[in-house]
C-alpha cells in the first residue's frame, strides 16, 4: 500500500510496498479452485465423523482384505518370513503409535500387511502336489471324506493313503472323483479303485473363476471319474477325529433327509431337503428353472447350516427386542405368534 508523505524542503514523493507474488496471475486458479471448497470441507467432514471414537474399526476388515487381494494380484509367490516379520513389525509400529494421530493410518497399513501375511501363511500351509498331466488307469486307495449327491452323477473326495499308476510321478493327497449316480462310498470308508485324473481344471478366459485355485485350497491336486468298481477295504489304520466328525455329520444329514423325504411330498420335500442338508438332486427342472427366474435361486444354493445361523441369530434378535415390551410379553405368545412371518421373511 503507497503512502503519500510531505518532508519541508524536500520533492514530495511516493513510497509503497511490492505486490504480494501470489496476487500475480492466480486469480483464476483461485476462482477455480473456489468452486471444489464446499465439496473438500464436506468431505473433510465426512473424515472427521468417520474418525471418531471406535468408528474406524469396520475398516480394519476391508484393509484386510484389500492385503488379501494383493497377495492374489502379486506376480509371484512371496516369501513367507519377509511377509509376517512385515507384518509384525508394522503391528508393533501401530501399538506404540496409539496415542499419535497417525494411529489410525497404522492401524490400516498394519491390517493390509496382516491380510497379505495370512495369505502367504495359509497357501504354504495348504501347500501340495497337484497333477501336472492327464494319468489313466490309475489305482487308489484312501479314505472318503465328503459325498456329493448331484442330480446326475455323484461325487466324492478320497484321502490318498496309496496311489500307483503309468508314468505318474505325482504323490497326490486329495482327489475328487465322479460315479455314476448312486455308487458313491459312504464318508469315513477305506476304499480301492480305479479312475483317470485329469489336472484342476483352469479359467476359461483371462479373469474368469479359478477352479484349479478353488480346489488348490481344499487340498485337491486332480479330479477325475472311477472307471471300475469301487471295493471297501478294511483300513490298514484308524480314521482320524476330523473323518470320524465328518461321517457322523454326514450320517446326521442322511437322517435329516430321510425324514423329510418319509414326511412331505414332491417339490416341499426337494426343497426342504435342498434348505437343510443341501442335496438338490430331487428338485425337478420346472421348479428349479421357476426359483431362479424369480431371483430365488440363491436360497437353493445357500447350505442349511447358514440358513439356520442367519435364521437363529435374527430371531431370537427379534424375540428378546420385543421381550423388553412387557405388553407384547404378557398379552400374546411372542414367540409362536412371530415364528410363522418371520421364517417366510428369512427364506426370501
Amino acid at each position: 500500500m503507497a503512502e503519500r508523505g510531505r518532508t519541508p524542503g524536500r520533492v514530495q514523493g511516493v513510497a509503497g510496498t511490492w505486490p504480494p507474488q501470489s496476487g500475480v496471475g492466480t486469480g483464476r486458479f483461485a476462482a477455480g479452485f473456489g468452486v471444489w471448497s464446499e465439496p473438500l470441507e464436506k468431505l473433510r467432514a465426512w473424515v472427521r465423523a468417520e474418525a471418531g471414537p471406535g468408528r474406524l474399526l469396520p475398516w480394519v476388515p476391508v484393509a484386510f482384505g484389500t492385503g488379501i487381494a494383493f497377495y492374489f494380484a502379486a506376480a509371484h509367490e512371496p516369501v513367507l518370513s519377509v511377509a509376517v516379520i512385515t507384518a509384525l513389525g508394522l503391528a508393533i509400529g501401530a501399538f506404540l503409535l496409539r496415542r499419535t494421530r497417525y494411529f489410525a493410518v497404522a492401524v490400516m497399513v498394519a491390517s493390509v500387511a496382516a491380510g497379505f501375511a495370512t495369505a502367504t501363511f495359509r497357501t504354504a500351509h495348504v501347500a501340495h502336489e497337484v497333477l501336472a498331466r492327464p494319468a489313466y488307469s490309475v489305482s487308489l486307495s484312501g479314505f472318503v471324506e465328503a459325498r456329493d449327491i448331484r442330480e446326475r452323477t455323484d461325487r466324492f473326495v478320497l484321502r490318498v493313503t496309496q496311489i500307483d499308476g503309468p508314468r505318474l510321478q505325482s504323490k497326490l493327497k486329495r482327489v475328487r472323483l465322479s460315479v455314476r449316480k448312486g455308487a458313491a462310498p459312504a464318508v469315513g470308508s477305506f476304499v480301492e479303485l480305479k479312475a483317470r485324473l485329469q489336472p484342476p481344471l483352469a479359467p476359461l478366459r483371462p479373469g474368469s473363476y479359478d477352479f484349479g485355485r478353488d480346489l488348490y485350497f481344499q487340498g485337491i491336486g486332480a479330479s477325475g471319474f472311477v472307471t471300475g468298481g469301487i471295493t471297501a477295504r478294511q483300513p490298514p489304520v484308524a480314521g482320524s477325529i476330523s473323518l470320524r466328525y465328518a461321517a457322523f455329520m454326514q450320517d446326521l444329514r442322511d437322517a435329516i433327509d430321510a425324514r423329510i423325504r418319509t414326511t412331505l411330498e414332491g417339490d416341499k420335500r426337494a426343497i426342504a431337503t435342498a434348505l437343510l442338508t443341501g442335496r438338490r438332486d430331487a428338485i425337478t427342472t420346472p421348479v428349479n428353472d421357476a426359483m431362479f427366474i424369480s431371483g430365488l435361486g440363491h436360497v437353493l444354493s445357500i447350505s442349511g447350516y447358514h440358513m439356520a445361523v442367519v435364521a437363529g441369530v435374527v430371531f431370537f434378535a427379534i424375540r428378546a427386542l420385543l421381550a423388553l415390551f412387557p405388553v407384547l410379553t404378557v398379552a400374546f405368545p411372542i414367540k409362536r405368534f412371530f415364528f410363522g412371518p418371520f421364517s417366510s421373511f428369512a427364506v426370501v
